[in-house]
């Protein structure tokens, strides 16, 4: 190994280590707490949404646009963050206080193609709930 490479992968191998030892996800030492939960939530739906049973998982009140169950499938969460209301003016009547993109797996990537490109949460007593739904469609 180069000597140039061997501090990076010293470092980086101690930060796998110690996140490993501490019982923490890579998510939890990227995005917090919160935002590995936002994440975990997210997997959690995409899968249940996969099979057409998202339900459990939409907040009191709430209508987001589920759409069809072929629509979730195999979709990835991506990068959680603080709900803003000037980038998302359409969702700040359902009050998220999350929001996370998706991402289509490779092989769904096409001209025309529409899938649930952010979801957004609400934080509740009992944990997040989903509140909205934002279609994205692949431009060509």
């Amino acid at each position: 190994m180069p000597r140039a490479t061997r501090p990076t992968a010293v470092a980086g191998l101690t930060v796998l280590l110690a996140t490993a030892l501490a019982g923490c996800t890579m998510d939890t030492v990227i995005w917090g707490a919160e935002g590995a939960e936002v994440i975990a939530e997210t997997e959690r739906l995409i899968a249940a949404a996969g099979e057409g049973d998202a339900e459990p998982f939409v907040c009191d009140g709430a209508d987001p646009e589920l759409r069809e169950p072929v629509d979730w499938q195999g979709l990835s969460a991506e990068e959680p963050g603080a709900f803003v209301g000037e980038y998302w003016p359409e969702q700040v009547p359902v009050d998220p206080d999350w929001t996370i993109n998706l991402s289509l797996p490779e092989g769904r990537v096409a001209a025309g193609e529409q899938f649930p490109g952010d979801v957004f949460y609400r934080t509740t007593d009992e944990g997040l709930c989903l509140v909205a739904v934002a279609w994205s469609t692949v431009l060509g």
